[in-house]
């Protein structure tokens, strides 16, 4: 079996009373593109930090490469944008690479293959300053990957950007993840994790609260929404259902959330047994975005 990239075990960093990273586990393996997903604050940047030997932990370990390679050994075998890119505004985007070459003791065969990749190619002889924030943030992919490295990290790369720039991002990602490089994406927005990764990890206050496939978030077995005239009742009656889960007041109505599979025509019958009569029932399937919501809430 092939080792992981990547492995953390009860990772953990405080800064002082705050836990950033609380106790956590994860692995990456090869050819995928994985998004680390939580609300700001949840620990997305510090875990980043650690496994880039920019942040110290607290306790717990991680391993690059089956422990085959020290982190810096393996880092040479990584591309990382963790911070806003950071070139020097008067010299040329060819220039910049060159010097990036320099500092990662690469090769610099690959620059005109990874400007071409990220559409700068014809830029190449402008001034780093001339350019715009989504043709700076796609340098730093380029300058991530002169390395040919196996492993892209990208922290928050759509990050102040019009949507033309999340666009031409988000498709870039796809692209570099056809090539067979895994992808660790940090970031908060839901939208962005769906459209281009494939496994997600979910944090919460710098605990773990899901990981495993994306569309794994949303398989749960739906709602109910039920109306009825005497709403103390239904809800008094809808609690000694195992099905139930939790019940949410709507402003008309309320939504019955269920731990396990129960279908209308189930509810209507026992409702019907209990002469609890209903103006509206109908089951619904939540959104990715529900799932998120009821994931990071309720950790």
């Amino acid at each position: 079996m092939e080792e992981p990239l990547l492995k953390l075990n009860r990772l953990s960093k405080a800064f002082e009373h705050i836990k950033a990273v609380d106790q956590l586990s994860l692995t990456l393996k090869k050819g995928n593109v994985y998004g680390l997903l939580g609300p700001n604050g949840s620990g997305k940047s510090t875990t980043l930090g650690m496994v880039l030997n920019v942040v110290n932990p607290s306790s717990g370990s991680f391993q690059w490469y089956g422990g085959a390679l020290t982190t810096h050994q393996a880092l040479k075998k990584i591309g990382a944008i963790i911070e806003r890119p950071n070139f020097y505004p008067y010299m040329t985007a060819l220039q910049n690479l060159q010097l990036i070459c320099k500092i990662k003791q690469c090769s610099t065969d690959g620059i005109q293959e990874q400007l071409e990749l990220v559409g700068l190619w014809e830029r190449r002889h402008s001034k780093f300053k001339t350019y715009s924030l989504g043709m700076k943030q796609r340098l730093a992919i380029a300058a991530a990957l002169v390395n040919n490295p196996e492993l892209l990290i990208l922290d928050e790369p759509t990050n102040g950007l019009d949507p033309e720039g999340i666009h031409q991002i988000r498709a870039l990602i796809l692209q570099i993840a056809k090539r067979g490089t895994t992808i660790l994406l940090a970031s908060h927005l839901l939208d962005e994790v769906e459209k281009v990764c494939n496994q997600v990890i979910v944090l919460k206050h710098g605990v773990k609260c899901y990981e495993g496939p994306v569309d794994g978030i949303s398989q749960s077995f739906g709602y109910f929404e039920l109306k009825a005239k005497k709403l103390a009742e239904l809800k008094q009656f809808l609690k000694t259902i195992d099905q139930v889960d939790r019940i949410e007041e709507e402003k008309d109505g309320i939504k019955v959330f269920l731990k396990s599979e129960l279908d209308s025509e189930e509810l209507s019958e026992k409702l019907a047994k209990a002469q609890i009569f209903v103006s509206h029932l109908a089951k619904k399937k939540p959104s990715l975005e529900d799932q998120f919501l009821t994931l990071t809430q309720t950790h």
